[in-house]
């Protein structure tokens, strides 16, 4: 934060609002008179899904704004045209920034967008946030090479060389992963489009920040991977959200990947169906699983009970839990609206460390989440199925809005702290052509990766579009909480409610997400200028 800001760099930022700006993006339509494929191609900021047969547009530059330590993404897209194409790819340049500096094309991920078929879309209850239709939605992405590793890959299912049908749309997405040493200041390069037909080229420029996100996000989260895999825990932490497991590999994520939070996963059996619950394991047993997983900046919970709003006799029981995880030093979270009861463990210390609410529980009882709060306890935001008709889902017939706004401007204007997902991998028989997940009838639900052996990462995972906007909602966290630190937090209050006030007042216009998260980039670089 010593660096400096150029005053022309802000100046830059501040007029950004004059162009047609969308997610920390701008896109221009000049045509590159180089380009010679035979067929439209085009930049994309990364909140608007592109379908199968959308109508091709024209921007050929795109410019991105980016903190340092940060993941900034774009697409590309390309149309087959009136004839086709074939051997279609995409390579990425260095882009070269202030005095030379480069972020190498190393720290760039790209990945062909897979199309899977909604066949039943996601219940309709008919209120303010309805799903879109059946049909192809792009989700799934197949990575050029491994993400985390960068080694080629050589699955079923590959990123190059791909075939484009005349007339409809292939996308492909890029992450850029911004260096936490980079200079601040603009940086240029090139996206190419090549296929047998010919070339087309992308102009890219990032504008980087003077600011620096963490490496440990400052929103925890529990995203569970019921098979405990550890190479879905990396995809997870490689996007900015905590795998609900970590066990032995908790203090390597912890110091390399950010790991803020990780479970105890010891499970009581009481959730709304069962309505009964087991008493605790032994003080001994549940000390030789926290020393394992207590580490420095982790946040050490047990998961003990899930959507027991609708249980009686339990307080007792759920107390016990509490006295006895506290003294190995763990908090207890438990998916349930707040409720004065468990306020206390009757120890001195709380019955629910961490409240976890779907948004009708927080609707149902918002003066006891602002109780709860004040009293010392957190609280977290959750998100499963279609259980109401106006706040975000996360499926996928929905719009990639609904993944971003909750984690951090909705998050951050409740005073919410963490984020809770009940299942990453509840794959079908064939997910990459199967996406109908739960009961049939909510498509991708519990299903935010891809199993790896099609592309190439046997055991692994495959990230989707929704990963990719869900990890966009935690860096927008980070630049809240930032700015609280900085000074600025009624200010930065006064943003997140402009575009997500709550579960039913928030944004669908890209354009006032992204207006609101400049807003708050310049709260950070304003107060950098001053040190």
């Amino acid at each position: 934060m010593a660096t400096r800001t150029p005053v022309s760099f802000r100046r830059r930022i501040a007029g950004a609002a004059l162009l047609p700006v969308v997610a920390g993006i701008v896109l221009t339509s000049q045509q590159e008179a180089a380009a010679a494929l035979p067929a439209p191609v085009w930049a994309e900021h990364s909140l608007l899904r592109v379908m199968k047969t959308a109508a091709p547009k024209t921007a050929s530059s795109i410019t991105l704004y980016a903190a340092r330590n940060e993941t900034e993404s774009y697409q590309v897209v390309v149309n087959g045209g009136a004839g086709g194409l074939s051997r279609v790819n995409l390579s990425l340049s260095d882009l070269v920034g202030p005095g030379g500096a480069v972020i190498g094309k190393g720290r760039m991920r790209p990945y062909r967008e897979h199309y899977v078929n909604v066949t039943r879309s996601s219940p309709n209850l008919g209120g303010t946030n309805r799903p879109g239709p059946r049909g192809l939605y792009p989700d799934a992405l197949i990575p050029f090479t491994n993400p985390l590793t960068g080694v080629p890959l050589n699955g079923t299912l590959k990123a190059a060389n791909a075939s484009v049908a005349a007339r409809t749309n292939q996308p492909y997405w890029v992450d850029i992963k911004v260096p936490a040493t980079a200079t601040p200041g603009s940086y240029t390069g090139t996206a190419t489009v090549s296929a047998a037909q010919g070339s087309a080229r992308i102009r890219v420029t990032l504008r980087v920040m003077s600011f620096t996100l963490p490496t440990k996000p400052a929103l925890r989260s529990s995203f569970l991977d019921w098979s405990q895999n550890r190479a879905i825990g990396r995809q997870l932490l490689d996007n900015k959200l905590m795998p609900a497991w970590a066990g032995a590999d908790a203090g390597t994520w912890a110091s390399r990947y950010g790991l803020n939070a990780t479970n105890l996963y010891f499970y009581s059996g009481a959730d709304m169906s069962t309505c009964r619950m087991s008493s605790p394991p032994s003080l001994s047993t549940l000390q030789a699983r926290a020393t394992t997983l207590r580490k420095p900046g982790v946040h050490l919970y047990n998961y003990t009970a899930d959507e027991i709003d609708g249980c009686s006799g339990l307080t007792r029981t759920l107390q016990a839990w509490a006295r006895a995880l506290h003294k190995v030093g763990a908090k207890q979270l438990v998916t349930m609206a707040p409720t004065p009861a468990l306020y206390t463990d009757g120890a001195g210390g709380h019955g629910v460390d961490d409240w976890v609410v779907l948004p009708w529980m927080y609707d149902k009882s918002p003066a006891r989440v602002r109780e709860a709060l004040s009293k010392g306890m957190a609280v977290w935001s959750y998100n499963t199925l279609v259980q109401d008709s106006y706040s975000p889902k996360w499926l996928i017939d929905f719009k990639p809005m609904d993944f971003r706004i909750q984690p951090g401007m909705i998050n951050s204007s409740l005073r919410l702290t963490g984020l809770l997902y009940w299942k990453v991998n509840g794959w079908t028989s064939s997910p990459w052509s199967n996406v109908q997940t739960f009961q049939g009838g909510y498509p991708g639900d519990g299903m935010l990766v891809y199993p790896g052996a099609q592309v190439g990462m046997p055991g692994g995972a495959a990230p989707s579009m929704r990963l990719k906007w869900l990890r966009d909602g935690v860096e927008d966290y980070d630049y809240v909480h930032l700015a609280k630190r900085a000074g600025r937090g009624a200010q930065a209050l006064a943003i997140t409610t402009s575009v997500g006030k709550d579960w039913h007042t928030w944004t669908r216009d890209v354009r006032a997400l992204s207006a609101a998260r400049l807003k708050l980039a310049l709260l950070l670089d304003a107060r950098a200028t001053t040190r």
